[in-house]
């Protein structure tokens, strides 16, 4: 208990005053008759690079990691000398290197691993003749799962590399 109490602040969180900068009254009837309604005409989309690009349908684009490692297994070389060709044949086509990992471990370890992971692909793709100009390596650490659950064979589907053509 003393703990606990060490840690609180006098911020209330209750009641916080919030105030109104769409120039109409707070509390008026918005779109579809709601109170606090947002206006979808005021609001515009978010565009991320690679969701609406064609993905090579033959190519196995997951390369699956041990854990709490980096390093690219042997049984990945197949599907990575498939993805080197078909950067290679199509220089204009980037990729995205999408770090991932299980949920065990603190968020900015996971980020880092997931990094790590990332550039370790790059480097194997850059080894078969890849330019660097057509890969950027990301880090998602544990926030897109693949799979969900707490058992091995969730945490092995989510400790990978995705290749997401943009």
């Amino acid at each position: 208990m003393a703990t606990l109490a060490a840690c609180s602040s006098g911020v209330k969180l209750d009641n916080v005053p919030v105030e109104d900068r769409t120039g109409s009254a707070a509390g008026a009837a918005g779109a579809g008759g709601q109170s606090g309604a947002v206006d979808p005409r005021g609001v515009s989309g978010v565009s991320v690079n690679g969701g609406d690009s064609a993905q090579p349908n033959a190519l196995s684009r997951v390369i699956y990691f041990d854990y709490d490692s980096f390093e690219v297994k042997p049984e990945s070389a197949s599907t990575l000398e498939a993805n080197a060709r078909y950067l290679n044949a199509n220089r204009t086509r980037r990729v995205n290197l999408e770090g991932h990992t299980d949920e065990r471990g603190g968020r900015e370890y996971n980020l880092a691993l997931g990094q790590k992971r990332a550039e370790a692909v790059r480097r194997a793709l850059s080894l078969l003749g890849v330019p660097e100009s057509q890969m950027e390596a990301v880090s998602f650490g544990e926030e897109k799962p693949a799979q969900t659950g707490l058992d091995e064979a969730a945490f092995a589907k989510n400790r990978r590399v995705e290749l997401t053509y943009r």
